[in-house]
């Protein structure tokens, strides 16, 4: 697999909460259209951005991040952490009253979307394209159509998408299938690949589920562009800049899904974990970001490409936890992002 040693398998993906700003009317429909048009695309995920008051999209939010240390904390995008306060509280949202518990506790129903907080770290999200239960005590399960994660919140920890399978047993064991290949570790420092032995690492246990956040915490707020979040592998090997054969289907869907909705501009934006020199992480964003824009202009009828890159100066999930290098942090933050202003976003 790109990227990965052989008989090395990749670790069971993070959780992250669909940003709210998703809820917004005037996002809705055309988040939607990009979603529903790139749903085929392996690892891929379409957000909302956040605007300011004036209409400037704010790109650098890494969002809710409810994977990491435990506790259910936001994650920003330099590292930092913050509490969610205590969510108390009533607003208003595109003609439905939303009314919040003084102990974070409440709910939001509108449409396909359903938002519950329990207030003691447990709760729901289904948008009916994506579903999340989180039970407060560390486990929870993520589910979009057939692609099921589930953590056990003992170090233990599943994820398939009907076809591929990864198990890791919390112990230093696991197991990887898909067709063609059989991956087993057996938590000693022994394995096997379709059958032959292999020496491998054991694997890290699964991290904890962070808390749901409270009703208050979760507000939605105005928003004003979407993101479309390809991860490096699906373009790039390991440490590449050149575009891999099979990224040609991935981003000719994405074109696709662009000339569809037609935005006037958009941004491409190169974006790597923390290993390495800053330097050489910046230069590899850019090469990164400058490739997606030169495969992907000819097939555009009306959207002009701008590439960027940010080197790891803009994670979406911790490079290291409590200590530890974290791989399934770090593989989050190695993509290539599409950011596409909607109307009347600056």
């Amino acid at each position: 697999m790109p990227g990965y040693a052989y008989g090395e398998f990749p670790p069971v993906p993070l959780f992250t909460l669909p940003d709210l700003a998703m809820l917004d009317t005037s996002l809705s429909a055309f988040g939607g259209t990009m979603a529903s048009a790139l749903a085929s695309v392996p690892g891929l995920q379409v957000a909302p951005n956040r605007c300011d008051r004036a209409g400037r999209v704010q790109d650098d939010d890494a969002g809710i991040l409810l994977y990491g240390d435990g506790s259910g904390r936001y994650v920003g995008p330099d590292g930092s952490v913050v509490s969610y306060g205590d969510g108390s509280g009533s607003y208003r949202l595109d003609g439905t009253d939303v009314t919040v518990h003084g102990d974070g506790s409440g709910s939001y129903r509108k449409g396909p979307v359903s938002i519950t907080s329990y207030g003691d770290g447990s709760g729901s999200y289904d948008d009916g394209t994506v579903s999340i239960h989180l039970y407060g005590d560390g486990s929870g399960t993520y589910t979009r159509g057939s692609e099921v994660t589930t953590n056990h919140g003992d170090g233990s920890g599943l994820w398939t998408d009907g076809t591929v399978s990864l198990h890791n047993y919390g112990d230093g064991s696991g197991g990887y299938s898909a067709p063609g290949l059989e991956i087993t570790n057996y938590g000693d420092g022994t394995g096997l690949v379709n059958g032959q032995p292999v020496e491998v690492e054991k694997i890290a246990a699964v991290p904890r589920l962070g808390t749901f956040p409270t009703m208050g915490s979760i507000k939605p707020v105005k928003a004003c562009a979407v993101t479309v979040s390809l991860p490096d592998n699906v373009l790039f090997d390991f440490d590449q800049s050149t575009l891999r054969p099979e990224a040609t289907a991935v981003l000719a869907e994405v074109a696709t899904a662009l000339n569809a909705t037609a935005p006037a501009t958009a941004q491409v934006q190169g974006h790597t974990d923390s290993m390495g020199a800053d330097a050489y992480n910046q230069a590899l964003s850019e090469r990164r970001a400058a490739a997606v824009v030169t495969a992907l202009a000819p097939s555009l009828t009306s959207t002009t490409l701008q590439p960027k890159g940010f080197g790891e100066t803009r994670p979406v999930a911790p490079n290291t936890l409590k200590g530890a290098d974290y791989p399934a942090g770090r593989a989050l933050n190695r993509r290539v992002d599409i950011v596409i202003p909607t109307a009347g976003a600056r």
